[in-house]
């Protein structure tokens, strides 16, 4: 099943026709040995096997007669093709998923500075000499070697508000820059029971410890009330057991603060650098199955354990447990237009779809709602699978029909206003709504 998968709408080539290297897209694979396939050959019912029509027409001779045929064309009229006849065509786009270190690649060529960029787009131009080529000048079309030039602004920088207890108290980023040194988060969350489990094996129990220390500090000096010794020891796990591993570190802390009317707060999970599948089955299984806001860290990460780094986890953990690392200067003020005069809830939508070749999966929509005004800073977020590859997202508002209460609406944005409500006091009187939209082929 696996290798009819990675072949569907692969182009071949046929080398057993001589000069004629004739092309096909692969459709499928035979569930029978080639040896086994018969077809007709005539309208009058005369069938031949796979073997004989390649000997008597071809002069070919099939060798590996075990294996199973290619079926290029449709379902009702196939065309079996042997593989040993086969050559794939190169230079084809290849659209299946990427694995780790393919995704590795492709960032380190496309994540360029823009100087580096121009300067590559500039090379290919006069490299390829577009301008000089004859089809291009046959069809009247003239290609500039300078890139576009197009009238922009830049945009002033948004003043940042910190909590007043740190040296610096807010900030102005230039170049879109900016550090936590001197600050304190302007409302730190509170993590007063944690774990660790480590699913690196080049990471020693004392490193996980220590990674762990030094992390909770970073936490408390950042401003979170941040507990600075973890439930239980940092566990060692294998990731071919993520499943189990988790439930039972989960069920292992609990079983000491369920007592006390306790929940667990936060799961550091240390990870190999390259970890496959492992990263999304370890978030699947937290926050579906154990409903557990968990942060990961790589190896690499723990053994350089750079104050830059911890900061910046630290910030990603504040924002997990509900705690806001900045607020606009501008919110505080009520100097946003169309936000700060009266109560306002901004909402945010899109639609995440399977990588092409992934036919069974659903698709993904994740919409999210601000939850905290003037500053509209702290947002909740919802998801929800839907039908494969539909871009209009399904459990935005619902309706259905109850027996004892009639008529029923519900949905993603009826909730998030309830929560909107009950975190502010109050009802938004307006309504902002990014939806994020990509479509092919339109501008």
């Amino acid at each position: 099943m696996q290798i009819k998968k990675a072949l569907r709408g692969v182009k071949v080539e046929v080398t057993h026709r001589g000069n004629m290297r004739r092309k096909y897209r692969i459709s499928g694979l035979t569930s029978q040995a080639t040896r086994e396939l018969s077809f007709p050959v005539d309208d009058r019912g005369t069938v031949k096997t796979v073997v004989q029509y390649f000997l008597e027409t071809y002069g070919f001779n099939i060798q590996h007669t075990t294996l199973p045929c290619l079926q290029v064309g449709n379902q009702q009229r196939p065309n079996y093709l042997p593989m040993e006849v086969c050559k794939i065509v190169e230079g084809q786009r290849y659209s299946k998923r990427l694995n780790e270190k393919q995704i590795t690649a492709l960032l380190k060529v496309t994540c360029q500075r823009p100087q580096e960029r121009e300067k590559d787009i500039l090379q290919t131009v006069h490299h390829n000499a577009y301008y000089e080529d004859p089809y291009a000048q046959e069809f009247g079309i003239k290609i500039d070697e300078r890139l576009a030039s197009v009238e922009a602004r830049v945009l002033p920088p948004p003043r940042l508000k910190y909590h007043d207890s740190g040296r610096e108290k807010d900030v102005l980023p230039r170049i879109g820059q900016w550090n936590m040194m001197n600050k304190k988060m302007v409302n730190g969350g509170r993590v007063s029971h944690w774990a660790c489990i480590n699913f690196s094996r080049n990471v020693q129990d004392s490193a996980a410890r220590g990674f762990c220390h030094e992390l909770a500090i970073m936490c408390q000096i950042s401003g979170m009330d941040f507990a600075p010794e973890p439930v239980l020891p940092p566990l060692t796990a294998r990731p071919e057991h993520v499943e189990r591993a988790l439930k039972a570190r989960y069920q292992d802390a609990m079983n000491i603060i369920r007592p006390q009317g306790r929940e667990l707060d936060l799961l550091i999970v240390i990870l190999p650098d390259n970890n496959g599948s492992l990263y999304g089955d370890l978030k699947r299984i937290c926050e579906t199955d154990l409903g557990l806001v968990s942060q990961c860290c790589l190896t690499k990460h723990v053994f350089k354990m750079s104050k830059q780094y911890l900061a910046n986890v630290a910030l990603k953990i504040n924002v997990k447990v509900g705690g806001r690392n900045t607020v606009l200067v501008d919110a505080l003020t009520r100097r946003i237009p169309l936000v700060s005069d009266r109560p306002t809830i901004i909402f945010g939508a899109d639609v995440t779809h399977p990588h092409p070749g992934e036919d069974s999966s659903p698709s993904i929509a994740a919409v999210v709602a601000s939850q905290d005004w003037p500053e509209v800073t702290k947002y909740a977020g919802l998801v929800s699978a839907q039908a494969h590859r539909q871009e209009l997202i399904q459990d935005l508002f619902k309706v259905w029909q109850d027996p004892q209460r009639g008529t029923v609406t519900g949905g993603m944005i009826k909730e998030l206003l309830i929560s909107f409500k009950r975190a502010t006091g109050q009802k938004p009187q307006r309504i902002i709504f990014y939806r994020f939209l990509f479509l092919l082929g339109h501008v």
